[in-house]
């Protein structure tokens, strides 16, 4: 794996976790729709499921809520071992590059703002940064 690739794995988790927000979200929506009622007089398929839609729908909640529990320890845990090897290098600049594009999530030019630097010179301290980069056992 490249330090790049590592220093990925937190933005990737995040999305992730955004993603499954957004899913119970969805099915906290539906778990509020009304279903309509069958007056046709007609038997029940007696292997329907018998619960309620809503029950169906928090069981859902639930099952993705324990998932994104599970995924934000990972991402707190792995962002502290990120923030701990940027720390391990000297130069400074290079720590707030990496800061900024992989813990904050900034963009390039976003970087090069905050750092009053033109979009190449953020480009090379960022190569400069991951060439410096110690990588975990």
């Amino acid at each position: 794996m490249t330090p790049k690739q590592y220093l990925n794995q937190a933005k990737h988790l995040d999305a992730l976790i955004h993603s499954r927000l957004r899913e119970i979200d969805y099915w906290r929506e539906m778990s509020t729709s009304v279903s309509g009622m069958r007056y046709d007089g007609m038997p029940r398929n007696p292997n329907t499921p018998s619960d309620a839609h809503f029950v169906t729908c928090l069981h859902k909640i639930d099952e993705i809520q324990a998932d994104v529990e599970k995924k934000v320890a990972q991402l707190i845990t792995l962002r502290d071992e990120i923030n701990a090897r940027i720390d391990l290098l000297a130069d400074p600049e290079e720590q707030l590059v990496l800061r900024y594009r992989y813990i904050d999530n900034c963009t390039w030019e976003e970087i090069a703002s905050m750092l009053n630097v033109s979009l190449r010179t953020v480009h090379r301290i960022h190569g400069s940064a991951l060439q410096n980069f110690t990588m975990p056992d």
